[in-house]
């Protein structure tokens, strides 16, 4: 009896914690999504400038993992009041990008809201900024939200880094075809603030750990350390960089090439600076190409136009 009343127990609790386990879990699956969502437009804040003037600090949450959905300037991706076109992207990368680009308003801008709308996939979602104290941000403010420190933390080299600055070598416009390499040599500046978390190599007991530990925070986390991205800013169709490039988007998957992945290690840095990039373009039309240096904590951006012939 104590024998058959134990496996019966035993069953009853398995299929109680299966159940449990399938009840967690149904919901957190069912939130994510390879394509067909939504892009959410965010205000991340807003800095003053030396003449006097303000920018206003916007990034996106693009609701899928796969999708890079586009959306040109015009009903479906527009500032108000004013100009429709802020210099905003219209291609957008998987996830959360933060801090992606600036629109500059005059030092008389008061207490107006300034409107980013977005319609992606039939869904359109807006973001209001304003010159309200508590946005101001700082380069404390910005290392924060993106990962690089704890929430509300701060250290003696954080407060002294400064941004990277990034240079593209060559013009800034230039003109290619369909299937032609476009060679993008460009030059990266740093402090060497903030220094890397992490040694230059996983060994397997690393790895381990490292898969198997909480996380430490609770905001994003992100490995510290110098790297270059380029992506598409503007233009639809598929472009491919050669090398690859780690991602400036926060991917958090363990092994994604990301500064926001647990197992990604921070790449060499060239000890002249320059990084070399193949692109290629397999449809015709204009892009926009987003470089971004990024040293953990702050970063610096870079454009290239490029116009493609069939």
């Amino acid at each position: 009896m104590t024998s058959s009343f134990s496996l019966s127990s035993s069953l009853k609790i398995s299929t109680l914690l299966l159940l449990s386990l399938l009840c967690i879990s149904t919901p957190a699956y069912s939130q994510t999504y390879r394509s067909g969502q939504h892009v959410e437009p965010a205000f991340e804040g807003w800095r003053p400038n030396p003449d006097g003037s303000f920018s206003m600090m916007f990034g996106y949450m693009n609701e899928n993992w796969e999708e890079e959905p586009d959306a040109e300037i015009g009903e479906n991706n527009f500032f108000s009041p004013g100009e429709a076109d802020r210099g905003q992207p219209t291609h957008f990368l998987p996830r959360r990008n933060r801090f992606t680009f600036e629109v500059t308003v005059p030092s008389d801008w008061g207490d107006r809201e300034l409107v980013w709308t977005l319609n992606v996939n039939g869904v359109e979602r807006k973001a209001f900024a304003t010159l309200r104290q508590d946005y101001l941000v700082d380069n404390m403010v910005i290392a924060s939200e993106t990962g690089s420190l704890g929430a509300g933390t701060s250290s003696p080299e954080s407060r002294a880094n400064i941004p990277p600055v990034v240079t593209v070598q060559g013009d800034n416009v230039r003109v290619a075809r369909v299937g032609e390499t476009v060679d993008l040599t460009t030059h990266v500046w740093d402090d060497g603030l903030p220094k890397p978390r992490r040694e230059s190599t996983n060994t397997a007991d690393e790895l381990d750990l490292r898969m198997m530990r909480r996380p430490s925070q609770v905001t994003v986390g992100k490995i510290n350390g110098l790297f270059l991205s380029w992506n598409v800013y503007r233009g639809k169709g598929k472009v491919t960089f050669d090398p690859p490039l780690p991602k400036p988007w926060e991917d958090t998957r363990t092994a994604a090439n990301s500064p926001w992945g647990e197992l990604w290690l921070p790449p060499s840095v060239p000890e002249d600076g320059i990084y070399d990039v193949s692109v290629t373009f397999e449809s015709p039309g204009s892009y926009i190409l987003w470089g971004r240096a990024d040293d953990g904590g702050l970063y610096h951006d870079a454009y290239i136009t490029v116009h493609v012939e069939e």
